[in-house]
């Protein structure tokens, strides 16, 4: 079945957009997507860091890295599949936390707007 065949939705093709002929974001969307992209920015360099020192490692620690830790397992393969996957859980935990944590303070930001907007409405 084509997804055109559908009739649970109204098919809408998929079109180009040009970007020019978009709005420009309001402040408080450009604020947050900076703060989005320098995160993960630093973040990503971070992990690559990491990465890149495993092989660097190989290089110039080769006896230790290539030394045996249990069943038979490197602690080059150590650091290249366990480390690197609790990391990637570990980088995702500390973006999710920081975002959360932007979100509860701009929520707090605008609790407080609202309430001296009320407290000044009364007087």
């Amino acid at each position: 079945m084509m997804a055109g065949e559908y009739s649970e939705y109204d098919y809408v093709e998929a079109d180009t957009i040009d970007v020019s002929e978009l709005k420009p974001l309001d402040a408080e969307t450009k604020s947050i997507m900076k703060s989005e992209f320098s995160t993960g920015i630093k973040l990503t360099v971070f992990y690559y860091i990491f990465i890149l020192a495993i092989p660097i490692l190989n290089w110039f620690a080769s006896e230790f890295m290539f030394s045996r830790m249990w069943g038979g397992m490197t602690y080059s393969w150590f650091l290249t599949s366990i480390v690197a996957m609790a990391m990637a859980f570990v980088i995702a935990f500390i973006h999710t936390a920081l975002y959360e944590k932007r979100l509860q303070n701009k929520q707090a930001d605008t609790n407080q707007t609202t309430s001296s907007a009320d407290e000044r409405s009364i007087m």
